[in-house]
């Protein structure tokens, strides 16, 4: 009992009370069953609050922790080891706090098999929790591999015409990064067991942390294997190309978690281990991540520039802005790293949003490509509206978060001694003016303008009230982190402080 009880356990398998409520609902009761989901992913986000009650932002150290033998097999001590600090709590509430906007979205979209999509989105938010809260290198691993079954069925089963072709790509890409991971991660145990005698240095990452550095001349090469597995999960440039196929395919709700959240376990992958785990090797890294960053930037907002599809477009302007977020991380200064994760928390608000609103106009219309449409301000004034601040969030303008994450990114790029040269940030500034080039571009034609195809044949209707609803939190704390993100960074500061105080820089 007292295991349940223990705060970030209960939050983290709290929507498994929802998938047993399920399996006992009839099949054919789609709203008890909607309803119920929508229940469930509200009270963890609840509990969610609770847990950010107890959390004291002054201290950088693990918080709420929970720690039980697991596994004891040939010396190897596993341990079920969770806990939160500075550089995962606001990843943690993110993720409550968008799982149910992204269940509320769903009311009309899924109406097929209703029961079974559910069940596989309370069981992705369990994996997802899982891996923010893991600090064990196994545990995490369970974690990480387990969000890929859910997801990889809802892109499946209730995805667009391709929806078998992106699934299973996003299966075999982010598998194929996850095995160098895990034979990493077996190393260390190894490595940990005839080095350090220390037979549970394998999973307790503070541990880990403590007993002193992994072999120089082998960081490097354990620095590449955990990047396999994360690099492809942002996605980083050249490893992005599993990413427009998931999302264009993805239903509406599918979308918004997988940009939201799932994108930024890679990101928060990079922060937690190799970071941590291999310093040299970071260091000696930066000036080449960096430069795959400034390219992944560039390259995803040309491209999004090209796009005929707006769902495609939004899907690789992600490219882009995860490409800011990589550069600040590895920026290892204060300004960089805060303003990643902040980056992180923005990404998912604005580009969730624009996937929610896209989603909500395809359901009338059934096509998302930008040429038919046109003169859909007039039509749809509320939906316009939402559009727009979300779009202008999306690239970046002052006074909305995007601006606040982009700003710091790059003024840590820009005087970041790991990076050595500030053309980094010099480049990357020319990804803003692009992203308003694109978004701008999208907006004017399918808002703006003379009428299009879908304009003149369509009765549109404006967005209801549920609509509305699904939507308008995302907006609040756009204007929040907007215009007062103090309250954000005195959260960061002092884990960021303390991750950059053990980096031989």
């Amino acid at each position: 009992m007292e295991f349940l009880l223990q705060p970030l356990t209960l939050l983290t398998f709290l929507p498994l009370v929802g998938v047993l409520v399920l399996l006992f609902i009839n099949a054919e009761q789609k709203s008890a069953i909607r309803w119920t989901a929508l229940g469930t992913s509200l009270v963890t986000f609840v509990v969610s609050l609770w847990v950010f009650s107890m959390f004291d932002k002054s201290n950088p150290d693990l918080q709420l922790e929970a720690k039980y033998a697991w596994i004891h097999v040939a010396g190897w001590n596993i341990y079920y080891y969770i806990a939160v600090d500075g550089l995962s709590i606001l990843l943690v509430m993110l993720t409550t706090f968008l799982t149910p906007i992204s269940i509320l979205s769903t009311w009309k979209a899924v109406d097929e098999r209703v029961k079974d999509f559910m069940i596989f989105f309370l069981l992705l938010e369990v994996g997802m929790m899982g891996v923010f809260v893991a600090q064990d290198l196994f545990l995490f691993y369970i974690f990480w591999e387990f969000t890929l079954v859910p997801m990889y069925f809802l892109i499946g089963i209730w995805g667009g015409p391709r929806r078998v072709y992106a699934s299973i790509k996003f299966f075999l890409y982010t598998m194929a990064g996850s095995i160098l991971m895990l034979l990493a991660i077996i190393y260390l145990g190894i490595q940990a067991q005839n080095t350090f005698n220390v037979p549970d240095l394998l999973v307790r990452l503070p541990d880990l942390y403590a007993t002193g550095q992994i072999p120089s001349n082998v960081q490097m090469l354990l620095f590449i294997a955990f990047t396999a597995a994360f690099a492809i999960k942002v996605p980083m440039w050249p490893l992005h190309s599993w990413l427009p196929d998931a999302h264009v395919e993805a239903p509406t709700a599918g979308s918004v978690i997988l940009a939201g959240v799932l994108l930024k376990m890679g990101t928060y992958g990079f922060l937690r281990f190799n970071m941590q785990l291999f310093p040299e090797a970071t260091v000696k890294a930066a000036p080449v991540i960096a430069l795959l960053a400034t390219i992944g930037i560039i390259y995803g907002a040309a491209v999004s520039y090209a796009q005929a599809d707006v769902k495609k477009l939004v899907a690789y302007s992600s490219v882009s802005h995860l490409g800011f977020v990589m550069l600040g991380l590895f920026a290892l200064n204060a300004e960089g790293v805060s303003g990643a994760i902040l980056q992180m928390i923005n990404h998912g608000l604005s580009t969730g949003a624009l996937f929610l609103l896209i989603g909500m106009i395809y359901e009338q219309t059934h096509t998302r490509e930008i040429k038919v449409y046109g003169g859909l301000w007039k039509i749809t004034p509320v939906f316009g509206t939402l559009m727009l601040i979300a779009s202008l969030s999306s690239m970046g303008l002052p006074g909305l978060n995007g601006f606040v994450g982009e700003f710091t990114i790059l003024l840590g790029a820009f005087g970041s001694k790991a990076i050595g040269s500030p053309w980094y940030a010099g480049l990357s500034a020319l990804g803003v003016i692009m992203a308003a080039v694109y978004i701008l571009y999208m907006f004017q034609k399918v808002f703006l303008g003379p009428a299009g195809e879908i304009t003149h044949h369509h009765e549109l209707k404006d967005l209801n009230w549920r609509e509305i609803v699904t939507v308008l939190p995302l907006v609040i704390f756009m204007f929040w982190i907007g215009l007062y993100p103090k309250p954000f960074f005195e959260i960061l500061a002092p884990a960021v402080e303390k991750l950059l105080s053990a980096l031989p820089l």
